[in-house]
């Protein structure tokens, strides 16, 4: 998962576990796709003052790791970050890592430590962290710790997750993400540094739209519809997060959505023509949203996707475009397949973008109307139904799974 701070780029990083190094991971493992699409790729030839595909690629579009591993932060550094439950896990289990004293502060707190007796200093402790004066938990204040700590080490803006157990309550996230900004506040990162990642229910939405009207910058994730990716444009996010590779392995053991179905129909993998869709949708209709493609497996999938504002690429692939020389007489050449002026031409139906016909009041064409809870609830698919419930239970999990990690080393150690 990745983030931004620049005007446009953005990564994002998630986390999970391996032996002895800290690992942020967004996408799962690939497997055969079971479609025949009739793919093109682009032919890629690099002009005389590119070196590798990742260069030439990189012109197009933001390209972020979506596995990072510290060792890897010359070879592939970051250009921004999400913290985010996985990543407490991450760090909950590797004591040695960079961040780990991140998540010690938000169970002490240096006004407490100087404090003689020990039963006034855990007072103390139990009054500033566990409650806070709001009810904050040290996993919020975890949270924070390391995203400031990222803050100093990215360029970009730094995403919080927040907890997936609000999905369904707007006003809750909203004061979630007041209670999260207050903590950034009191470690002096600044508003215009920071994202806040939000599930694309209509609620999370609907808190998108009135966090950004304030001037909050939101990540909208788990889009898995065009309906979805088109109430978040309407909302205003400042990215809008789609999981390519999920939406094409729902598909791959999965029937019944009627969009996926059409894409399939067309000879199209189901991920692609989603982001593909949604890209030309902000741009056509002038929605501010930066659109970002996740669980990308391969590097036809981002050669499919260039133009788009961001892609989250594996380490592996990201390896590969690095290893991969190209010069001014070679036969491939990079072409852009996403850009403001093919969506320009990108040709809607009056379902897809919610159109409203009011010839019969005035003498105009049809106008644009917003999406709202039914719409979007009539026609989001089973496909995004599933898996935006699946990916809500996993952070939920991961969530409780930290809160239960962080009361077992209650105190902390040496304090």
């Amino acid at each position: 998962m990745s983030v931004t701070l620049k005007s446009p780029p953005s990564s994002f990083l998630s986390s999970s576990l391996p032996k002895s190094r800290l690992r942020f991971a967004n996408g799962s493992s690939s497997s055969t796709l079971l479609f025949k699409f009739n793919r093109s790729f682009p032919v890629l030839r690099a002009s005389s003052g590119l070196s590798t595909e990742l260069d030439a690629v990189s012109t197009f579009s933001e390209i972020v790791p979506d596995t990072v591993i510290f060792d890897d932060f010359e070879k592939f550094p970051p250009t921004a970050a999400t913290v985010s439950s996985s990543l407490l896990l991450g760090i909950l289990s590797l004591p040695d890592t960079i961040f780990r004293n991140a998540v010690d502060m938000a169970l002490a707190d240096s006004t407490c430590s100087p404090l003689d007796n020990p039963a006034v200093r855990l007072s103390c402790f139990v009054n500033k962290v566990r409650v806070r004066i709001l009810g904050w938990n040290s996993n919020w204040i975890a949270l924070v710790n390391v995203g400031g700590d990222l803050a100093k080490l990215v360029p970009g803006r730094v995403s919080t997750e927040v907890d997936a157990r609000l999905a369904y309550d707007t006003h809750g996230i909203i004061r979630r993400v007041h209670c999260l900004l207050r903590l950034y506040d009191e470690i002096a990162v600044p508003p215009e540094r920071l994202l806040f990642k939000i599930p694309s229910t209509w609620q999370g939405i609907e808190a998108s739209r009135l966090l950004e009207s304030e001037g909050i910058q939101t990540h909208l994730t788990f889009v898995y519809s065009f309906a979805q990716a088109a109430a978040a444009a309407q909302a205003g996010a400042s990215v809008i997060q789609i999981f390519v590779g999920r939406v094409r392995d729902w598909a791959r053991s999965h029937s019944g959505d009627p969009e996926i179905e059409a894409a399939i129909q067309r000879g199209e993998d189901p991920g692609l023509a989603l982001v593909t869709k949604a890209y030309n949708y902000i741009h056509k209709y002038g929605h501010k949203s930066k659109l970002m493609a996740a669980a990308v497996r391969n590097k036809q999938d981002i050669f499919s996707l260039l133009g788009v504002d961001y892609i989250i690429a594996p380490l592996k692939v990201l390896q590969s475009l690095k290893e991969s020389i190209t010069s001014p007489d070679e036969k491939y050449s990079y072409d852009g397949r996403l850009s403001p002026q093919s969506a320009a031409r990108y040709d809607f139906t009056a379902e897809e973008v919610c159109f409203l016909s009011l010839s019969q009041f005035l003498d105009t064409d049809i106008v644009l109307t917003k999406w709202d809870q039914l719409s979007l609830a009539s026609a989001m698919g089973p496909a995004s139904v599933e898996l935006l419930a699946a990916g809500l239970d996993g952070y939920i999990n991961q969530t409780k799974r930290v809160e239960e990690l962080l009361d077992k080393i209650w105190p902390p150690p040496n304090v």
